[in-house]
């Protein structure tokens, strides 16, 4: 389980075209830190298993499932990346509870400065849009986010100087791709109400 608060803004320096697949290297001194084969880092939001690693750098598989539903085959040599570790037990959790399983992609639609902070509007795919909710959690690209509005197919989130200079989105321009994972818990909770209508309907 991830939180959404990214430790480390790296980058790919290799890609390797598989086939059905592609094979990543990232650089990202702080997420290697102690970093074993097998275990868990998210980039750009989607959970990518470690199979080699050394002198600050990674290597990653990632299948052709993952390259459709997420935005990381539109990475190339050199295109920056959020990496997060997965949160320990005990540990605070300073974002929310995020899964590193992306739901979709949207697409940053604009960008409104503002002296201290900025807006970005982000488009949201129609059958993601009943999770997202103002005021509720999303998470972009990995990071943790609030919704400060939310419509049918866009949602708003506000960007503190922190996360501009230390994340993906401080770069994002209109007409990037970006990952969406959507609030765990209301899929839950629209999986248990659904199953409780069609049992109150037998």
């Amino acid at each position: 389980m991830f939180t959404g608060i990214v430790e480390e803004l790296g980058e790919v320096t290799a890609v390797e075209n598989l086939g059905d697949a592609s094979r990543f290297r990232l650089r990202g001194p702080v997420v290697t830190e102690g970093a074993q084969h097998g275990d868990s880092i998210a980039v750009n939001g989607v959970c990518l298993t470690v199979v080699e690693h050394g002198d600050g750098e990674f290597t990653a598989d990632v299948m052709a499932e993952t390259l459709k539903r997420s935005s990381l085959g539109a990475l190339t040599v050199g295109s920056r990346v959020n990496l997060e570790r997965p949160t320990a037990v005990g540990a605070r959790l300073g974002g929310h509870i995020v899964q590193g399983h992306v739901d979709g992609t949207g697409q940053v639609l604009a960008r409104t400065p503002s002296e201290h902070w900025e807006l970005v509007r982000i488009s949201l795919p129609a059958d993601l849009a009943r999770y997202v909710v103002e005021k509720g959690s999303i998470t972009v690209d990995g990071i943790s986010l609030t919704v400060v509005d939310a419509g049918p197919d866009h949602f708003t989130v506000s960007l503190i100087p922190t996360t501009l200079a230390l994340t993906t989105l401080g770069v994002k321009q209109p007409g990037d791709p970006v990952n969406l994972e959507v609030d765990v818990i209301a899929k839950y909770v629209e999986s248990l109400l659904g199953d409780r209508a069609r049992r109150a309907g037998r």
